[in-house]
């Protein structure tokens, strides 16, 4: 039983044009596997748990990476990492925080709570692009990811 969707991400991000930015960046560096976006906290927890608008989404296909923010509405990224790690169905998904964030205390928190990567979001529109880019090409094509353990009960 294939418990992951094979190379599906899930970007969560709250700003419109950073997610339009995000997925140019994929499909101009070749990468083309299927991405889901969750706009805030909540929506990001409902798609991964097969809750709220998701209920009827088969919460065994997991992604193969989470793109997540930080600043996020509802429930914020911080929040949602915690959940993700703490969960036996979503511990091992690998989880970069992708953030305009340059605090130190998010970059301790993050880690302390089980991120894979952080990376601060360039501000340069060219850097964004190779940065998004690298990253993709890292995560879902050269990295192999442990097996998912969504089969087994909370």
């Amino acid at each position: 039983m294939n418990l992951n969707t094979p190379g599906l991400l899930l970007l969560v991000e709250d700003n419109a044009d950073d997610e339009e930015l995000t997925l140019m960046a994929f499909e101009q560096g070749g990468i083309t596997n299927p991405v889901v976006v969750a706009r805030d906290g909540v929506e990001a927890l409902d798609y991964l748990f097969g809750t709220g608008v998701y209920c009827d989404r088969s919460p065994d296909e997991l992604p193969a990476l989470i793109l997540l923010d930080l600043q996020l509405p509802r429930i914020n990224g911080l929040e949602v990492l915690q959940r993700i790690k703490s969960s036996r169905k979503t511990q091992l998904i690998p989880v970069v925080i992708l953030t305009t964030s340059n605090e130190q205390q998010d970059l301790v928190e993050s880690y302390s709570l089980g991120c894979n990567s952080y990376i601060q979001k360039p501000v340069d529109y060219d850097r964004f692009l190779n940065v998004i880019q690298q990253l993709g090409m890292y995560w879902l094509v050269i990295n192999s990811s442990p097996p998912l353990l969504a089969a087994y009960d909370e």
